[in-house]
């Protein structure tokens, strides 16, 4: 399995206790659709080695305790600071305007009166407010993910239709 046929769930942060269970730290709006998986992929050296829970429970919101099979005591050590991934074919499909980050990259974002703006690069979603990052002719743009804005996701056409405010483009573009 190769990274990107995957998507980050999160990272193993800590041991608990001294029998090899391990802390996971889920990066989702929703911890509770991971609470009974059986298996992740854990990144070693840019690679993605399957490993099985041999148990695994609810534990301070978005986090899990997990004892990876095989696992005991010092051994789980090598496993801190280990990023996790699962298959994207795990995903459950989204309809309407509802989507994944990953999904949209590429997308071209039309305004509401039709207007091509340009396309999805990135999506940063490294502070409270996450961002499209839009390709406009070659000049990066920063547009709010505000679920209001987004009128239409055209996954067939890898495109997306927003409202965009009145003079959010003019402070970019000038």
């Amino acid at each position: 399995m190769e990274i990107n046929e995957c998507y980050y769930l999160g990272k193993i942060t800590k041991k608990h206790g001294f029998k090899g269970n391990l802390v996971i730290h889920l990066d989702t709006d929703e911890p509770e659709l991971y609470h009974n998986l059986e298996s992740v992929f854990v990144e070693q050296d840019g690679k993605l080695i399957p490993f099985f829970f041999e148990s695994i429970q609810a534990y301070q919101g978005e986090k899990l305790l997990v004892k990876i099979e095989d696992v005991e005591g010092d051994e789980a050590d090598r496993f801190i600071n280990r990023s996790l991934y699962l298959p994207l074919s795990t995903l459950p499909k989204l309809e309407g305007t509802s989507f994944y980050y990953h999904e949209i990259i590429g997308f071209t974002i039309f305004d509401q009166t039709n207007t091509e703006i340009g396309q999805i690069k990135n999506v940063n979603d490294s502070a409270a407010q996450a961002f499209f990052e839009v390709d406009v002719n070659g000049k990066e743009i920063l547009i709010p993910i505000i679920d209001q804005w987004i009128l239409e996701v055209d996954r067939d056409h890898k495109a997306m239709l927003i409202d965009i405010p009145d003079g959010l483009l003019e402070i970019y573009l000038g």
